[in-house]
């Protein structure tokens, strides 16, 4: 057992993300600088190439990052001032400043309380005539209900962007996350990177002329920016690649045992709904209003807790100065009360010992009641907890 008394011993730090990189990186980053030349080359189109085949789309085009990848898009489909762009509010900035770059305008649907994704059920609630895209966040590892979202666009002739958080392998109904509309990721092991994945030449086509000064060849067809990626990035990111599926399976291992270790505990572990895969880029817990406590009492233990979105964008200063307003209940309890442990491929069993024993001892210093999803979450016919 840890003994509360020997917080702030010496012992080493657990952070909440350890980049899986390795002498491979190393070497293909030396031979990239050898080579004399760090332009977009043969790398970076075999990244294309490869992502394109891992997500099954037609199309992958790599840019400079991830934020970026979701700007393409956005200005890509032509949505401009005026128009209206359906999201949620528990994700990162990039989400809506990617909206906003463009001139239109967000509008935020609530998310379902046991995964922390957009709700599909309430998005038709939202659409206007001014709505131009659907754009659900995969939040931690795990995507929405594309089939209901995809209907949904189709119905009102709508767009559909995932933006890709950390799923990148995730399914839902034996379809890839990126497959279901225009995907936009990011290269989290490259440093720095981001791939956009789409079945639609047309956008293709003009993403790649916009991202490289809005050249065709020598001719600057369209205005464009360098949103170029580096060869160095790119060579980084195939060694990455290569390395997918392997960390995938090491999550998932670590979240079974992690589920199993907590699962008396009077919180929330998270969910699975059938028909869909998680890859566990985070390993969120709602543990309720004691989770400020929580997360010191890690840290106290060398353990870093994340907090993907300590503040909902809605209520962040530069949404809020525009006058977007929302009553968004389930998204604050949700930003207010989880936290994610640490969850990835370098991490040790000794250090997963650490975390799971550190859990319950301050869980169970911290909760008093158990920390429950809304009834008509738990009721959910098809689900169920990992």
């Amino acid at each position: 057992m840890i003994d509360p008394s020997a917080r702030g011993a010496s012992v080493h730090a657990i952070p909440a993300v350890r980049p899986d990189v390795g002498p491979e990186e190393s070497a293909a980053v030396s031979e990239v600088l050898l080579s004399g030349s760090t332009q977009p080359g043969r790398r970076v189109d075999e990244l294309e190439a490869r992502w394109a085949e891992f997500v099954g789309v037609r199309h992958a085009i790599a840019v400079v990052n991830g934020t970026v990848a979701r700007m393409c898009i956005l200005a890509g489909l032509g949505i401009g001032p005026g128009d209206e762009v359906i999201t949620v509010s528990l994700t990162g900035n990039a989400t809506v400043s990617s909206i906003l770059y463009t001139g239109a305008s967000p509008v935020f649907v609530d998310i379902e309380p046991d995964t922390y994704l957009i709700d599909a059920a309430r998005i038709e609630a939202a659409i206007t005539p001014r709505t131009r895209a659907i754009y659900p966040v995969d939040l931690h590892g795990l995507i929405p209900d594309m089939a209901m979202i995809t209907a949904i666009a189709d119905r009102h002739g709508l767009a559909v962007i995932e933006d890709g958080g950390g799923s990148h392998g995730a399914t839902f109904r034996g379809r890839r996350a990126g497959s279901w509309g225009h995907g936009a990721f990011g290269l989290y092991g490259a440093g720095e990177g981001g791939l956009i994945s789409t079945d639609d030449d047309r956008l293709a086509d003009w993403i790649r002329r916009y991202r490289d000064h809005g050249r065709r060849g020598r001719q600057a067809e369209i205005l464009g920016f360098d949103f170029r990626l580096s060869e160095v990035a790119g060579a980084i990111g195939l060694v990455g690649f290569g390395r997918i599926e392997a960390g995938i399976e090491k999550r998932r291992a670590i979240a079974a045992r992690y589920g199993g270790a907590l699962a008396d505990l009077p919180i929330r572990r998270p969910m699975v709904p059938v028909g869909r895969t998680h890859v566990y880029h985070r390993y969120p817990l709602a543990v309720g209003r004691a989770r400020d406590a929580i997360v010191a009492d890690l840290a106290a233990h060398g353990i870093e807790a994340a907090i993907d979105v300590p503040v909902p964008i809605h209520r962040q200063p530069y949404v809020m100065e525009r006058g977007i307003d929302a009553d968004l209940p389930i998204t604050d309890a949700a930003a207010e009360g989880s936290l994610g442990l640490p969850i990835y491929a370098g991490l040790t069993a000794e250090e997963e010992a650490r975390v799971i024993e550190a859990v319950r001892v301050t869980v169970a210093r911290h909760v008093r009641e158990p920390v429950r999803a809304p009834a008509r979450s738990r009721a959910r016919a098809a689900s169920a907890s990992r």
